[in-house]
């Protein structure tokens, strides 16, 4: 035998083997029973062919094209869901009370965060304490049948996609998600998690990412109309806190159109300014807290674009801290509230004791936002917020390279409005209505830094771009704000360690220390 035959032969027995190893590692659910008929419930079948797979040591479940009823997935280590393109995996209907496994009972710390932070168990794929496992492929899970509601209160109900907890090594990638309940994705304590090319269509949230560690969300678009999109989060959920935290998030998009239309490409909106049975205006939106009892560290989010949404929310109202966050490269049009909101508050939801959080190492650069605030329910929203509460300041903030056209139109009375304290509520932007400053509030600030940033205003306005109280060690570089007829550009009260150079309007100005001006 030549020299060319025996390796043609060894290349054949290789190829033979390799691919009788690869059948054996791919569980067929059809071979296991299941119908994707869009009638028949199959999850005792996709359950068999799972437990199948974990018995050999792990392997590839994978969906053929069909739609494939089902109730509670119970994802196992080593395990691979894969969606073949064409493939529906549909959350069914609970029939008298047989339905999704029944949630977790309530513990000492549910009180510690809203329920649908307390219960993984009742959603369409589950999983607790597993390894390296996988939910992939072109297909789409269809969440139908799953609730939006917080607390399970029809006995077999489900209300999540996708729910993981204490899991590591997670990739969720190319599917589709339409009507994830009350999420598409929670993910509660998992860590080395990746999720890319997913596009979600929500009615309530996409993404609760919660008390997770190593997380890289990529190239996702994401449709939220009636709440969050891509929210971090850092409950007590596991009875413990835990930070979220080395965290990227890039090259996503974030819309708050019409529930649907993203899956079909029309991202209408029907209702303008105001989404349906929702509190406010439509949100969408990027959002670190409220849970936020462990705090977030270390987060990354970059080159994402929001429309029809909200901007991006940096709370921490319950102890936990905010520090070494970056933003940049971010684009926003037709904004419903405010480009951007940071709060430090006291809500303190979490064990007695435990102390006021903490905001530091902030940045924001390279933004671009067009026509924001000025929606139909609060007509008046609309300013950049940053707040912290009496003795508990935001520091070492710094805004470079920022673009903000708004829509404006605020009353001038709003000048000398009293800006609430509302140091323990939940904090949300609507709650302030309109405020001194069309352009950004500051309050409770220390270590600002302001360079190369342009305001302007859609419509008339007699509001200063920009009011500081209790703000302390402030430095503006560089600033081209819109100024109407007669309104100062600043107003500061209770202010120390200010400098304002190469202002428009305002001359260069070092203050060490003022009780109220306007400049």
């Amino acid at each position: 035998m030549t020299t060319s035959r025996i390796f043609l032969t060894g290349m054949v027995i290789f190829f033979a083997i390799f691919s009788a190893t690869a059948r054996q590692n791919v569980y067929n659910v059809v071979d296991y029973g299941a119908k994707g008929d869009g009638k028949t419930n199959n999850t005792k079948a996709i359950n068999k062919a799972i437990e199948a797979a974990a018995k050999a040591g792990g392997g590839t479940v994978f969906f053929p094209a069909g739609e494939f009823l089902s109730y509670t997935i119970r994802m196992k280590s080593n395990i691979t869901l894969h969606l073949d393109q064409g493939a529906i995996l549909s959350g069914d209907k609970e029939v008298d009370g047989v339905g999704y496994d029944l949630p977790e009972k309530e513990s000492w710390y549910s009180k510690f965060q809203d329920f649908g932070h307390s219960y993984w168990r009742n959603s369409l794929i589950y999983g607790d304490s597993l390894r390296n496992i996988a939910i992939e492929g072109d297909g789409l899970i269809w969440g139908k049948g799953l609730y939006t509601f917080d607390k399970p209160k029809i006995a077999g109900s489900g209300n999540k996609a996708i729910a993981l907890k204490n899991c590591f090594n997670v990739t969720i990638r190319d599917v589709s998600i339409l009507h994830g309940g009350h999420f598409c994705i929670l993910a509660t304590g998992v860590d080395n998690l990746t999720i890319t090319n997913v596009r979600a269509d929500a009615d309530r949230d996409a993404f609760d990412i919660d008390c997770c560690k190593n997380v890289r969300i990529s190239d996702c678009n994401i449709n939220s109309p009636t709440d969050d999109g891509l929210c971090l989060k850092s409950s007590f959920g596991l009875g413990y806190a835990r930070a979220t935290e080395n965290v990227t998030i890039t090259n996503c998009h974030v819309y708050g159109y019409d529930f649907g239309t993203l899956m079909d490409g029309t991202f209408k909106s029907e209702f303008k300014d105001e989404a349906p049975d929702a509190n406010h205006a439509i949100t969408g939106r990027l959002k670190m807290g409220t849970e936020s009892n462990g705090g977030f560290k270390n987060i990354a989010v970059s080159n994402c674009v929001f429309e029809h949404s909200r901007g991006i929310c940096l709370e921490t109202a319950d102890g936990g801290l905010i520090e070494d966050v970056v933003m940049d490269n971010i684009t926003m049009r037709d904004i419903t509230d405010t480009p951007f909101f940071i709060r430090l508050n006291a809500r303190m939801r979490g064990p007695q004791g435990t102390p006021v959080g903490v905001c530091r190492r902030i940045t924001f650069s390279n933004i671009n936002v067009y026509d924001v605030g000025g929606r139909a329910k609060f007509p008046e929203v609309g300013a950049g917020m940053v707040m912290g509460i009496p003795g508990h300041y935001i520091e070492d903030l710094t805004l470079s390279n920022i673009r903000i056209y708004f829509r404006g139109g605020g009353p001038k009375e709003a000048i000398d409005k009293e800006v609430a304290q509302l140091p323990d509520v939940y904090p949300d932007p609507y709650r302030w209505h309109s405020l001194p400053a069309y352009g950004i509030y500051f309050r409770y600030v220390k270590g600002l830094r302001v360079n190369d940033v342009v305001l302007r205003y859609l419509n008339r306005e007699e509001r200063p771009a920009f009011v500081l109280d209790d703000v302390h060690d402030a430095r503006f570089h560089h600033v081209d704000a819109q100024r109407g007829e007669g309104a100062p550009q600043f107003i500061l009260k209770n202010v120390t360690n200010f400098s304002a150079e190469q202002v428009e309007g305002v001359g260069d100005t070092r203050l060490v220390s003022t009780e109220e001006k306007r400049l």
